[in-house]
């Protein structure tokens, strides 16, 4: 009985298999590209002669584009002539109406699916008890997943590829120096449509970077169950830090200790370097239920030694499956066919080996050497690799963790006392009662299962979100410290979506720019506590350490993008072997740029960092994030704060190299900060 029905289900299999293949080979048919150079040749003709040789370069590039994205089951070539005449706007102020319409149905469209998927990854996010399969299940749906489907079917999609047509990274550099608001937002709007990506694998993306950030917002370390080479615990029993940022936070803060701070940091990094290679037990990774030596690699349990599995490399499955899902649309794309290019020419705007160069150009100015320097005459010892992070130029530097938690769990007790305290921090910045509570009105707090993120609104109803993480005895310095961060991309959030003259303007350049601005709220964090450092040399402290900064993490972003180019070279790499090129790297990277400073070779330091599991190629944008804010702290330094920040984060979204133009004067260069650098280590030596 059951080996029949077996042969009926295999039958049956085999049978819908057929047919799905047969529909599949249909569909497919259906998608082919079926317009015609000629036929584009004779609609262009068509059109011009209709609305005027005037017109002759907009029309020539709307039916093109609009050819390159139609298929055969979207109409013949004759319907595609037919579409074209009856759907091309000769008159410029019909054309800023239909604009006007289609921006406000985005507003409305964008707006509620940014809400819809705030709303699935709440349990994912939030402290709101433990995790259940249903939750990554709802996480991981996509709202948006289907609509340029949708958009291609119901023809909107080229109404706007013909009337709005995209513009090259170098065309929007160039005419766009002499483009108004209006035509930057048309330029933008033609955007959203250059490639037809199916609806399932913009799925298969969304679930692949979901069990990435599951995977890493439960990778805690429970520090109070770390054992050192004596058997001793050094951290409290209730210190639980996230993997990799508070693991690099508390290594910053035991500079400060004098006593066990050295031992401290041996012993984190040696942690780190365990998850890199993972060596590290599997079950001692968010569990407190045995004690580990991660010197000798060892746990316990209840005092006596046993073994355990280490983590299987599931860390680098994640990338390949982030990358495997992206790569899985690159034939969608004509010119971005990597996501390589789709991340930096296409979404930061700024070429890939362009960024390269640039960062090659910091890490090998012989000024990395004098700050390596002056860190190792400060600390007394020779320089260790985590000394990536050396946090002494800071004036907190000098006060006690302890000191600062002190203030901080008792003025945050909770997210809501957070909350009701924003807009008086924007005061203290210098913003009036009256603007400073409508930002703070636009901004929400929740309490956040990981270290914390920012979460914009993409309509103007809506309100911003500040994640942040705080303990049951309130919120410790560290977090106030990102949670200061994340406000700051809040704050530009709302002005950059409510200030904006056009919507499809709102936002910013790329993400670094967010970074910049949340960098400019994070420095002040003291000043918000009224703690000043009176040092007159604090501004050459302060311009060495933010130089030190981008010197680490301009070497990180150079890994995650040899990593990605690696990966394309060995498509078919299994996660040990994407491991192997991982720590291959890195070292590579530090040999390169950091071994001479530090001296000592082979690292594998830079490969710690998470981004590179949940959020490939975002790196970079720190570093840019970085040069920046500091060319903006110089452009406003003098001026009027408040003032500034909403005039230069109401700019909208340009290319970076316009918006840097409008907002300081100058593009984005290494220059500045080199100088600065240099200029104040004259100072301090």
């Amino acid at each position: 009985m059951m080996r029949k029905k077996l042969v009926i289900l295999l039958s049956i299999t085999l049978l819908l298999f057929t047919q799905c293949t047969n529909k599949q080979e249909v569909k497919q048919t259906a998608d082919m590209k079926n317009i015609t150079e000629q036929t584009v040749k004779k609609v262009q003709n068509a059109l011009i002669a209709k609305a005027g040789i005037e017109n002759k370069d907009l029309i020539e590039r709307g039916v093109a584009h609009a050819a390159s994205l139609w298929r055969a089951s979207d109409g013949s070539e004759s319907e595609f002539e037919v579409f074209c005449t009856e759907n091309y706007i000769i008159d410029n102020a019909e054309k800023q109406i239909i604009f006007e319409k289609i921006s406000k149905n985005f507003e409305s469209l964008w707006g509620h699916g940014n809400k819809i998927m705030l709303d699935m990854n709440e349990n994912m996010h939030l402290e709101n008890g433990p995790y259940h399969n249903i939750d990554a299940m709802f996480a991981a749906y996509s709202p948006s997943a289907h609509f340029a489907d949708d958009f291609y079917a119901n023809k909107i999609a080229f109404v706007i590829a013909l009337n709005y047509p995209p513009f090259s990274l170098d065309e929007k550099n160039e005419l766009g120096k002499n483009w108004t608001n209006l035509q930057w937002a048309f330029a933008r709007l033609g955007d959203v449509f250059t490639a037809r990506v199916p609806a399932n694998l913009s799925q298969a993306i969304s679930q692949a970077a979901t069990d990435a950030d599951i995977y890493i917002s439960e990778y805690n370390i429970y520090m109070g169950h770390l054992l050192n080479g004596k058997g001793e615990k050094l951290f409290p029993e209730d210190m639980v830090l996230l993997s990799h940022w508070n693991l690099r936070d508390e290594i910053k803060s035991n500079y400060a200790n004098k006593e066990v701070g050295l031992e401290k940091q041996d012993m984190i990094y040696t942690v780190m370097k365990h998850i890199i290679g993972q060596s590290i037990p599997e079950k001692v990774i968010n569990s407190g239920a045995y004690d580990w030596n991660p010197i000798t690699n060892k746990v316990f349990e209840n005092g006596t030694e046993i073994q355990l599995a280490s983590e299987p490399d599931t860390r680098y499955q994640q990338i390949i499956n982030n990358f495997k899902a992206l790569k899985a649309t690159d034939s969608y794309y004509t010119d971005y066919n990597t996501f390589i290019k789709r991340s930096f020419s296409g979404e930061k705007e700024i070429p890939q080996e362009e960024v390269e160069k640039l960062f090659d150009q910091y890490l090998s100015s012989p000024v990395a050497k004098q700050v390596g320097q002056l860190i190792s005459k400060r600390l007394g010892r020779d320089l260790r690799p985590y000394d990536i992070w050396y946090d002494g130029f800071k004036a907190r530097s000098s006060i006690s963790e302890e000191s600062l938690n002190a203030i901080t769990e008792k003025k945050y007790p909770n997210a809501k006392a957070l909350e009701a305290d924003l807009d008086e921090i924007l005061v203290k910045l210098g913003w009036s009662k009256e603007r400073a509570e409508l930002l703070a009105s636009k901004i929400s707090v929740d309490p956040a299962r990981g270290s914390g993120h920012a979460w914009g609104a993409q309509m103007k109803s809506e309100k911003a979100h500040l994640r942040t993480r705080i303990s049951g005895k309130g919120m410790n310095y560290k977090g106030y410290n990102i949670a200061i961060h994340e406000f700051g991309h809040n704050v530009e959030q709302t002005i950059s979506l409510n200030d904006v003259e056009y919507y499809m303007l709102n936002g910013v350049p790329n993400t670094a720019f967010t970074e910049a601005t949340a960098f400019i709220f994070q420095k002040r964090d003291l000043q918000l506590l009224g703690i000043n450092d009176p040092n007159p040399d604090k501004a050459y402290f302060e311009t060495i350490d933010l130089y030190w900064q981008v010197f680490e993490i301009m070497g990180v972003s150079m890994v995650d993008m040899n990593v990605w180019k690696w990966l394309y070279e060995n498509p078919d790499a299994t996660a040990t072997q994407l491991k192997e090129a991982v720590i291959r790297i890195s070292k590579e990277v530090w040999n390169k740029y950091y071994a001479e400073i530090y001296g000592v070779k082979d690292e594998p330091i830079l490969a710690i960092y998470t981004h590179m599991i949940s959020n490939p190629l975002y790196l970079a944008n720190y570093s840019f994030g970085h040069l920046i804010d500091f060319q903006i702290e110089n452009y406003i330094a003098g001026k009027n704060f408040p003032s500034e920040v909403d005039r230069i984060w109401s700019i909208g979204r340009l290319t970076p190299d316009a918006w840097m133009q409008k907002a300081v004067g100058e593009s984005i260069s290494i220059k500045p900060m080199i100088e600065a650098t240099e200029e104040a280590l004259k100072h301090i030596n």
